[in-house]
């Protein structure tokens, strides 16, 4: 099973140097998710990152950065979203109809199918699934190793996720809940919490 952490949607001061630190911890799948942000904000933390984790990197937006920084990947983040015009390197998208989950997976590297649970980083967001249903998508072969549980992925949470199929999780709230932005500048609770969620999906 795979690991992928999602940023906050917002930046903040320390982000860089968090980061810096996870993909030192052996972080192997970023998405950098900043939605409504300008570019040269994205621009500005992709080039306060070593240049060697560049490639570990999916963008949410700004695709141009994809060759301008030798990134990974691009994210379409609706199912059927059509990728830019000419764009022919990997890319990623999310979904959040069963229906559509099919479809979706067609080239893609992987798909994030959401809400899976309630989510931990908004508590208006809740899950878009029961376990029947779930079950149910495993069981047709909807739910594999190119599908990504995405939204209140947990400690607690990870091992139902693996017993559905997937082939990983992407954890958002869980991680950066441990950290407050605007007291705090010690960030090793996360630095800690991330080398628990490595030991528990194996």
């Amino acid at each position: 099973m795979k690991l992928a952490i999602m940023t906050r949607p917002t930046f903040f001061v320390e982000e860089d140097k968090i980061l810096e630190a996870l993909f030192e911890e052996g972080l192997d799948d970023l998405h950098i998710y900043k939605p409504q942000s300008s570019p040269v904000y994205v621009e500005r933390l992709l080039s306060l990152l070593p240049e060697n984790t560049h490639r570990r990197i999916t963008v949410h937006d700004h695709f141009y950065l994809k060759e301008e920084f030798g990134l990974a990947a691009i994210h379409l983040d609706e199912a059927l979203a059509e990728r830019p015009a000419g764009y022919r390197g990997n890319f990623s998208r999310s979904c959040s109809d069963l229906t559509l989950l099919k479809e979706a997976k067609r080239k893609a590297r992987y798909v994030f199918l959401s809400n899976i649970f309630d989510s931990l980083s908004d508590p208006d967001r809740h899950a878009s699934f029961t376990m029947s249903e779930l079950q149910a998508a495993s069981r047709q072969g909807l739910i594999d190793k190119h599908v990504y549980a995405l939204s209140g992925m947990s400690l607690d949470t990870i091992r139902a996720a693996r017993d559905l199929g997937f082939g990983g999780v992407v954890v958002c709230g869980d991680l950066w809940n441990r950290f407050n932005i605007h007291n705090e500048t010690d960030y090793r609770s996360i630095i800690n919490h991330f080398e628990k969620l490595r030991s528990a999906i194996g």
